[in-house]
């Protein structure tokens, strides 16, 4: 009842997504109809320019200020752009003759609409003019995390501005790609680590649109403010104590190391208390906290990197995807402590793309995992359904194959014949040879069985010396003469066995299914009470059960 009430809400859900989508087409052929063919949106504005005047409160606290001169000979006359990206808190102002524009990256609504990555000015210098651009931005918390200012045409920097972007919304949108996907995962496997996941990437989501300024995109959603350096240092402590544990795990620390989960711990603890400590810290003690997270990230990363070759000394297979996670990671280390150029200028997006990648390994590592989890269930669930001697299915795997047959004959009218088959005299073969050439007669059987059919799953062993053959779609006297010959083969197959004085011969009780008739324990009863009709008539034989009542004695 659960299962079709589910069903129902799907397909309602289906139904009303289907209508929404369809709504907008349904109005464009309305519009069609009346003899427009095309469709207009929006209205008329009266609002201003997004660009902000600079007050005095804006331009408050420790600055920093640059002046960008004009080339040799003056200005061309030409337009020029220049860009301001990589500021990660507080306003910048732009500045060109009496023009003077003030910007924050976490309210896109304070900057011209012609750059979004960053914040940007056109102005159109007089030609052979020196007049420089002067930009002022607050001053970073860490030296070498410097703003780039990129100067030129405005067509090739404001298409330079829109490639970040894309970026940053690019790994965003993966990340909550890898989150949905994961949930998808939970919902089916009930397994915590996918809801651990999608936490770890929510975070990350949250960090990078601070990082890049998405935050603030079209339109502010998240309560940024003037308080960009709290937001992204608090946000930056909680994805450490995510990301570093995960590096180490994902480099084999558990597996090589499991009373390290002790540590993983106090980091994770650790990190996440300073999180919540930071918004009451001030500007100066920011600064600080900069230099222990990057101390913790660097240490963080070299002692995952030498776990993660530990164990793939070891063998450790699994360990592959943590060394390929830790790599970009290693790259920014490296990349930062020699003043890489192209770090200086892509920063955001370097940080952003490495994210991702280690999302995307953390990923391929749980479907790793997930994999696992369904190789040893299916192992367990075949270890429960097979018989370990013959390899044939078990009597508890074999009723449910055999109650499926029966839905289905049920259903759509086929044919369904069973053969229950009993090793004659097999008690005297083990008194007389021994209960190890018993096992091989049991195995020999079960080949010639399995040989007989199409499916292996139409065999079973029902226990001891007694096996059951279905033969769905098989119409009897087909199937009689199928036993008659399996019969035979059986007594062959046995005779290589090479035991001197060895005889081998079964009994088969052959049944038909019974339209409105039968029911699966009166199938296997009659089939068992042939078989017992074929003993006493001499063994060696199959009996049709369709000849007899199985309630009278034969």
């Amino acid at each position: 009842m659960v299962g079709r009430q589910g069903r129902y809400v799907t397909g309602a859900v289906l139904v009303v997504l289907l209508m929404v989508l369809a709504t907008p087409w349904l109005g464009y052929a309305r519009t069609v109809e009346a003899g427009r063919d095309y469709l207009l949106v929006g209205e008329a504005t009266n609002e201003p320019t997004p660009h902000r005047a600079c007050s005095p409160q804006m331009l408050s606290g420790d600055r920093q200020q640059v002046e960008v001169q004009a080339p040799p000979g003056g200005w061309s006359g030409e337009p020029q752009a220049l860009d301001v990206f990589n500021v990660f808190a507080g306003e910048v102002r732009m500045q060109h003759g009496d023009r003077e524009i003030c910007g924050n990256m976490h309210d896109a609504r304070t900057r011209d609409s012609r750059f979004r990555a960053g914040i940007g000015m056109v102005a159109v210098p007089k030609a052979g003019s020196y007049e420089p651009f002067v930009v002022s931005w607050q001053t970073p918390l860490k030296a070498r995390w410097v703003p780039t200012l990129r100067l030129g045409a405005p067509s090739p920097v404001q298409q330079n501005d829109t490639a970040r972007l894309l970026v940053r919304a690019a790994c965003i949108a993966v990340a909550i790609a890898l989150a949905l996907s994961a949930l998808m995962a939970y919902l089916t496997t009930r397994d915590r680590s996918f809801l651990m996941y999608i936490g770890a990437t929510l975070v990350l989501v949250l960090w990078q649109s601070i990082l890049g300024g998405l935050s603030g995109y079209p339109e502010p959603w998240l309560a940024v403010g003037e308080r960009g350096a709290w937001w992204l240092l608090s946000l930056t402590a909680a994805t450490q104590a995510l990301v570093l544990p995960a590096l180490w795990r994902l480099n084999g620390g558990d597996r090589v190391l499991p009373r390290s989960r002790l540590a993983q711990q106090v980091v994770l603890w650790g990190l996440m208390g300073l999180a919540v400590l930071v918004p009451w810290l001030g500007w100066d003690q920011l600064a600080v906290v900069a230099l222990v997270l990057q101390g913790c990230f660097v240490a963080g990363c070299l002692l995952s990197l030498g776990m993660g070759l530990w164990a793939r000394l070891r063998g450790d297979v699994w360990a592959l995807a943590g060394l390929a996670a830790l790599t970009p990671m290693l790259v920014l280390v490296l990349a930062d402590a020699t003043s890489a150029r192209w770090l200086f200028e892509y920063r955001v997006e370097a940080l952003q793309l490495a994210v991702t990648w280690l999302l995307m390994m953390a990923a391929y590592a749980l479907n790793l995992r997930l994999g696992r989890l369904r190789q040893q269930r299916d192992e367990m669930r075949q270890l429960a359904e097979t018989d370990m001697l013959t390899g044939l299915a078990n009597r508890r795997a074999g009723l449910q194959q055999l109650a499926h047959h029966v839905d289905r004959v049920q259903r759509d009218g086929s044919l369904l014949v069973i053969g229950f088959l009993d090793i004659d005299l097999f008690k005297d073969i083990n008194d007389r040879h021994g209960h190890e050439v018993g096992d091989q007669v049991l195995v020999a059987v079960a080949q010639a069985l399995r040989a007989a059919v199409r499916n292996q799953d139409e065999v079973v062993r029902m226990g001891g010396e007694e096996f059951l053959l279905l033969l769905p779609g098989m119409p009897r006297e087909v199937a009689t003469e199928r036993l008659e010959g399996l019969r035979q083969r059986i007594t062959e197959i046995c005779q290589d066995l090479q035991v001197p004085g060895l005889e081998v011969t079964a009994s088969i009780g052959l049944a038909q299914w019974r339209p409105g008739e039968d029911d699966l324990a009166g199938l296997l009863r009659r089939a068992d009470h042939a078989m017992y009709v074929a003993k006493r008539n001499g063994r060696n034989r199959v009996f049709d059960g369709e000849t007899v009542d199985p309630l009278l004695p034969a």
